[in-house]
């Protein structure tokens, strides 16, 4: 945590910041370990002050060793008034530009220093990850696999998407995590839809499963895309099954630290294209963290490099509309040298076949 801290205030102190407003709840417990809501931080070159009130008062004094606590009786900015005036030499303070425009323009009528907008002040720090983020974020993926792992068996003909769902979330809830956000689970032709919301289509003996699902623990996400042919899989899609299959581990070779995003993009999708098969419009991965998503985006319009530390996914598809959707998602850490898997990779390209009654 001091090294985070660290880290942020060198950030101010390059930009002439005294002090910094941080009301975005993942960033908040990314500097402070708290775990609750309605809080924000004020932190200065010396201190760290938790804005929170009475309902949260004793899990902040629990959760936040590195922070004095103020138990605030009015609004919040007010509140941030209140604390910032009685702080000397604060001139300049930056506030966290997701912030709504109305308390922006409250906090800056009442505030007796300049205030100025900034974005991604502590999203930038969170970018890279320590070993203790990385360590927890791996044991995520572990929560998941089991989960997935433990719902295989329980799938029979008739079951509904919704079903499905429920029962692979129940299973990271009974392993201390919770969903990571909302299960995607979707049979045959619905599985052409990226974002597709779990309904009561009911699965058929023969038929196609994806399923998109992460694990949250202690905070921090996994997330993962699996699909799997029910009965048996034609040869259109064990053709797209294998080229996917490759695009990802070909997208895998291109990540390391100090190598342009945009490279592991277009492998992916040079794959897939020239397999003559539909390329995909979304991103080939995204940053995982606190969130599900976070920086860096792994996509055509990418101009940064990779960083060691980055945790990322990569998850090229091929969708097919009106017969069914690929996707193949994974976690990996960025290393000096290329990448770490932290999620349980696939063995092959072999497509998964489920055997159901």
């Amino acid at each position: 945590m001091k090294n985070r801290l660290c880290r942020v205030r060198q950030t101010l102190a390059e930009k002439n910041f005294n002090a910094a407003i941080v009301a975005n709840a993942s960033n908040v417990r990314y500097l402070s370990g708290f775990q609750g809501d309605d809080s924000w931080l004020i932190v200065t070159g010396k201190n760290l002050f938790l804005i929170t009130d009475s309902r949260y008062t004793l899990q902040a004094k629990k959760q936040c060793p590195l922070c004095k606590i103020i138990e605030r009786k009015t609004s919040m900015p007010d509140a941030i008034c209140q604390t910032l005036k009685k702080i000397k030499n604060i001139k300049i303070v930056c506030i966290e530009s997701k912030v709504e425009i109305r308390i922006f323009d409250s906090l800056k009528k009442k505030l007796p220093v300049h205030l100025k907008s900034v974005g991604n002040l502590v999203e930038a720090v969170r970018q890279v990850k320590d070993s203790a983020e990385i360590a927890t974020m791996s044991k995520a993926g572990k929560i998941a696999k089991k989960a997935l792992d433990n719902i295989l068996p329980k799938i029979y003909s008739g079951i509904k998407e919704i079903e499905l769902a429920a029962m692979l979330d129940y299973e990271m809830k009974k392993s201390d995590a919770s969903p990571a956000f909302e299960t995607i689970v979707a049979f045959g032709s619905n599985s052409a839809m990226p974002h597709h919301r779990p309904t009561d289509r009911k699965l058929k003996k023969n038929d196609m499963i994806l399923i998109d699902f992460g694990a949250k623990f202690k905070g921090y996400c996994c997330d993962i895309t699996r699909c799997f042919a029910v009965g048996k899989a034609d040869k259109l899609y064990e053709k797209v099954y294998k080229t996917v299959f490759a695009a990802q581990r070909s997208a895998f070779k291109t990540v390391k630290a100090n190598k342009p995003l945009i490279d592991t993009d277009n492998t992916a999708r040079g794959i897939i294209k020239s397999a003559k098969l539909p390329v995909y419009g979304h991103g080939t991965g995204h940053g995982l963290g606190l969130e599900v998503h976070e920086s860096p985006t792994i996509s055509v319009l990418s101009k940064d490099n990779f960083k060691q530390g980055n945790v990322i996914t990569i998850e090229p598809a091929v969708y097919l509309p009106g017969k069914f959707g690929i996707r193949i998602e994974d976690d990996v850490v960025v290393t000096k040298t290329g990448c770490k898997i932290l999620t349980s990779t696939l063995k092959n390209d072999c497509v998964p076949i489920l055997k159901i009654s």
